[in-house]
């Protein structure tokens, strides 16, 4: 029997890869890589954030190459944690020629590398 009430929320995901984004708490920012529908990071990390910030695991959860002022880094970070970054400045990340061919000053987003396949 199928139980309508664990039926799972279809989302669009707000935000799209190559879009520079930010924090909304804290300060950094960084362009997505990759979307996840709904969480699916490790019950360590999920457990490691203070419960009173624990954002709902039900929501798209984003891969970031992020930035602050001291470093750059790989970020996991819930939808309702984000804005959109409109400074209109590229990413300094090390990783960014990886995914993506190049930043398209007039909107502010990547180009995503196009993958051959065999």
């Amino acid at each position: 029997m199928f139980d309508l009430y664990m039926a799972p929320i279809n989302r669009t995901a707000k935000y799209r890869i190559g879009q520079v984004v930010k924090h909304r708490h804290f300060p950094f920012r960084g362009v997505i890589f990759d979307v996840d529908a709904t969480f699916s990071n490790t019950e360590e990390w999920w457990e490691s954030i203070p419960e009173d910030i624990r954002p709902s695991r039900d929501q798209p959860f984003y891969h970031l190459l992020a930035e602050n002022e001291e470093t750059e880094y790989i970020a996991y970070v819930s939808e309702q944690n984000l804005l959109p970054d409109e400074s209109g400045d590229p990413v300094r990340h090390p990783q960014i020629g990886d995914f993506f061919d190049g930043f398209e000053d007039d909107s502010g987003t990547y180009r995503l590398r196009a993958r051959h396949t065999h």
